[in-house]
C-alpha cells in the first residue's frame, strides 16, 4: 500500500520522488541554496513540474548554480542564456539569478547562514492544503530583507516556497507520512 502523500504530490512520478526525497529536507550550504532560490525564481507564474524537469538543463546552463560563476556571468552569457532551449527563456528572471548571485556574495554571513536566520520554530503541520500558508510573517520578513540587500523576484511567496522547499519549515499536511520528518535540521 502507497504511504500517504500531500495532496500535491501525487500527480507525477517526478512530484512523488520530489517530495519523498527533498521537498522539506533541510538544506543548508550557500550554492545549494541559491540553486533553490532561483528555481523558485523561476517558477514564478508557472508550474513546478516544469521547473523540476528542467533542473538538469538549469544546473548546466547556470554553472552548477555556484554563486561565484554566475555572479561573473557576462551579457554575452545572458544572450546565452536567453537561445538555450532547455530553460526558462525569461530575461528579467535571468538577468534576477546574475543580480542574485552578486547580492548572495555581499551577504557577510553567507546566504545559507542569512536565510536560515529566519526559519521560525517547529509548528503542528497543516492539517489539509488549504491550511497550508502561501506566505508568513517570516518570509515577508525575509523577502524584505533581501530585496533590501538588492536580491529581486523574491517576494513573499517565493520566500516561503522556499522555506519549505529547503526544510526551514515543514508544511507537509498532518496526515502525510513525511510529516514532522523534515522541519528545521
Amino acid at each position: 500500500m502507497e504511504p500517504e502523500r500531500c495532496g500535491w504530490a501525487t500527480s507525477t512520478p517526478d512530484y512523488v520522488a520530489y517530495h519523498d526525497e527533498e521537498w522539506g529536507v533541510p538544506l543548508r550550504g550557500d550554492d545549494a541554496l541559491f540553486e533553490r532560490l532561483c528555481l523558485e525564481a523561476f517558477q514564478s507564474g508557472l508550474s513546478w513540474i516544469t521547473i523540476l524537469r528542467k533542473r538538469p538543463a538549469f544546473r548546466a546552463a547556470f554553472a552548477g548554480f555556484s554563486i561565484d560563476a554566475v555572479a561573473d556571468f557576462t551579457d554575452a552569457d545572458v544572450e546565452r542564456l536567453m537561445a538555450d532551449a532547455g530553460i526558462v527563456r525569461n530575461r528579467a528572471k535571468i538577468e534576477a539569478a546574475r543580480r542574485n548571485a552578486r547580492a548572495a556574495q555581499q551577504v557577510p554571513q553567507g546566504l545559507s547562514e542569512l536565510l536560515w536566520s529566519y526559519a521560525p520554530p517547529p509548528r503542528p503541520n497543516p492539517a489539509t492544503l488549504a491550511d497550508v500558508p502561501a506566505t508568513t510573517p517570516e518570509s515577508t520578513a525575509l523577502a524584505k530583507d533581501l530585496k533590501k540587500r538588492g536580491f529581486a523576484f523574491v517576494g513573499p511567496t517565493t520566500a516561503h516556497a522556499l522555506m519549505q522547499a529547503t526544510g526551514m519549515v515543514d508544511d507537509h499536511v498532518a496526515t502525510c507520512f513525511r510529516a514532522g520528518l523534515a522541519g528545521v535540521g
